[in-house]
């Protein structure tokens, strides 16, 4: 099953993009991982935040196959210790989807058409990150969890 991040927007904070490709780069030893970045909109200075919110799920919607299960990294999600996580993933790996897509919205989140599509919600913390720190700490969970399901010594309980 490939694993896919879609970020809406570029990362262009430097340590946050450093820590993103060292556990991009760590997580390709269990499963195809990528990372995929809609670039943000331009000229939304005359746009409501629920336009911005639209245009931008008409751009991660565009990304989906139908066969994609979509969950979104949302602060109304469900959250999880580590050790949950890694079981979460495992049903998601055995579920027999083609690839399973998670996605981090822009500043005002998702609109209702991407909601509607989602399979999930999941939440890292009940603490609110940045767009773009998000990326690097799903990373870190994401290899975390593996390592858990591997039985390997990076986590420790």
């Amino acid at each position: 099953m490939n694993i896919v991040l879609l970020t809406v927007g570029r990362t262009d904070v430097k340590w946050v993009k450093e820590g993103l490709d060292l556990y991009a780069s760590r997580l390709v030893h269990y499963a195809p991982f990528s990372v995929n970045e809609i670039p943000e909109l331009k000229k939304v200075s005359a746009l409501s935040r629920e336009q911005i919110k639209e245009k931008e799920g008409e751009l991660i919607l565009k990304q989906l196959s139908p066969s994609d299960t979509l969950i979104l990294l949302d602060e109304h999600g469900k959250e999880f210790r580590s050790v949950e996580f890694a079981d979460y993933i495992q049903r998601q790996l055995s579920s027999g989807a083609r690839s399973l897509v998670f996605a981090v919205g822009g500043a005002y989140g998702f609109s209702e058409a991407v909601y509607s599509r989602a399979r999930g919600k999941i939440s890292l913390s009940k603490m609110t990150f940045s767009h773009q720190m998000v990326r690097t700490v799903f990373a870190e969970q994401l290899y975390r969890a593996f390592t858990i399901l591997k039985g390997e010594p990076y986590h420790h309980e």
